[in-house]
């Protein structure tokens, strides 16, 4: 059935939502559907594959056989693909067929990448097994998704709240500074009880939702006012307001909360969602320069982001004796990181036979990309980054497809906080730029990490079924 037959925000600033009765409309629509869908299908057969495939070379590496939790991770992946894949079909038929398989494939790589450091970590560190309780994350995660799915039917609908969803995110930006604890030299957990929260990792989606809104609205002013200045035409003033805003915003969680990842996530997806709006080359530089400034400061005054950076710049020095160390080099992490990825190669080690122990307890967070390194070889590291390059550009072709502008900001906004998201993952472990502490997506281990980013998914998914149905029904309904 249909409500309103408008597509869009109207000049009253009122918005009409068009929602679908889920029954799919028969001809070239219905085969539409159809054809994506079993596309769908056949991926997620060939990911519960390779998923169970690497979880078995793990156990045969490991152990010379195959235990019982290899037979109960294939019975999970392959439930867990069923679900999506069923929800999906009923509620979000025309979506792209590759978002749900890149993102269980991913989540099943790191399953298998946390099954086979456990060992390790218990043998190295003592420490308690995490596979298990990550695989519960990743259903909880999944379910999360399925249920945006379901209970969200239309993207457009999320423009009626904008405003609200920026309060949210300030309160949980906020939150770790005053109730959360100094955990690795950062604060960037908030802890209740036995549970600990990264509120920044929702955060990026709930900004992406304000800034989508926002910039619909406000667009032209952005776009065509401001002076020419060497040939670049400068914002004015009164418009640069929200950049300044969002700079001072992304400096304070620096300095107290000193969490460079979060920060550099914030400030870069505003400047690339202004840059996508008004297709304006000043928004780009005026970003860039703030940014350059902000971390220069920041860099020289706050310990904690001066000694990254120190680790940085003189990776090998922690080798040295201590009165010959840079002033601030504790860690060898980024060190033995590098040595990882040099060891493993081309083609690796093999799945469990390597000693990812050896970087320290980061190698469950933003170093798990170096065990993919050791053990898989830069052909596996290559491989991880085809997955998410895939999925951003799948994500961007949402934003091509759809029609409507806030859609089109929505789903690039969401590529781009999963694209900053893993550059400044990767370029820290890689030695391309200063360590963050952030989660590598859907690979790393944490339960805030991983329902973010399934959230994400239903989002794109929900943005990429409108653009779908849109290209066989131009009025939206079907």
């Amino acid at each position: 059935m249909r409500t309103d037959t408008g597509t869009g925000p109207r000049a009253d600033g009122d918005i009409d939502i068009d929602i679908d009765d889920g029954q799919g409309e028969a001809g070239p629509g219905r085969a539409l559907a159809s054809a994506r869908r079993r596309t769908e299908a056949l991926l997620l057969a060939l990911v519960v594959v390779v998923t169970v495939g690497g979880h078995a070379c793990v156990s045969a590496a490991m152990t010379g056989g195959l235990p019982r939790a290899t037979a109960e991770f294939a019975v999970s992946m392959t439930l867990m693909s069923l679900a999506g894949h069923l929800t999906v079909r009923r509620f979000a038929a025309y979506a792209d067929p590759l978002i749900l398989p890149l993102a269980v494939l991913l989540s099943g790589l790191g399953l298998v990448l946390l099954y086979r450091l456990d060992p390790a970590y218990a043998k190295a560190f003592k420490s308690a097994p995490t596979a298990s309780g990550q695989l519960v994350w990743t259903v909880i995660g999944l379910a999360g998704c399925l249920l945006t799915l379901v209970l969200l039917r239309d993207h457009r609908r999320l423009q009626r709240y904008i405003y609200v969803s920026m309060a949210v995110a300030l309160i949980l930006l906020m939150a770790p500074s005053f109730f959360g604890a100094d955990t690795y030299g950062a604060k960037r957990w908030v802890y209740l009880g036995p549970f600990s929260l990264q509120p920044g990792e929702f955060v990026k989606i709930m900004i992406t939702v304000f800034f989508a809104g926002y910039l619909v609205v406000h667009r032209d002013s952005l776009a065509l006012t401001g002076r020419k200045v060497l040939g670049i035409r400068l914002p004015p003033g009164r418009q640069m307001a929200p950049l300044v805003a969002i700079w001072v915003l992304s400096l304070l969680v620096l300095v107290f909360e000193r969490d460079l990842g979060t920060s550099l996530i914030f400030f870069g997806l505003f400047v690339v969602m202004l840059y996508v709006a008004t297709e304006r080359t000043s928004w780009v530089v005026c970003g860039v320069l703030m940014a350059a400034v902000g971390a220069y400061v920041v860099g020289s005054t706050e310990p904690h982001v001066k000694g990254r950076i120190v680790a940085w710049l003189h990776p090998f020095d922690v080798f040295l004796p201590p009165e010959q160390r840079p002033p601030g080099l504790v860690s060898d992490q980024l060190a033995q990181g590098l040595f990882s990825f040099g060891s493993g190669g081309m083609t690796g080690t093999g799945l469990g036979e390597g000693h990812p122990e050896l970087v320290g307890f980061a190698g469950r967070s933003d170093f798990i990309l170096t065990t993919v390194g050791e053990e898989l070889g830069m052909a596996g590291v290559m491989a991880v980054l085809l997955l998410y390059g895939l999925l951003v550009q799948r994500g961007l072709r949402t934003a091509l497809a759809a029609h409507d502008a806030f859609g089109k900001l929505l789903a690039t906004g969401l590529a781009a906080a999963l694209a900053l998201q893993v550059f400044v993952v990767v370029g820290g472990v890689t030695g391309l730029i200063p360590l963050t502490g952030k989660a590598l997506p859907f690979l790393a281990k944490g339960g805030s990490s991983l329902v973010a980013n399934w959230v994400m998914i239903a989002l794109l998914i929900r943005v990429s079924d409108g653009a779908g149905r849109r290209r066989v029904s131009p009025s939206g309904a079907v």
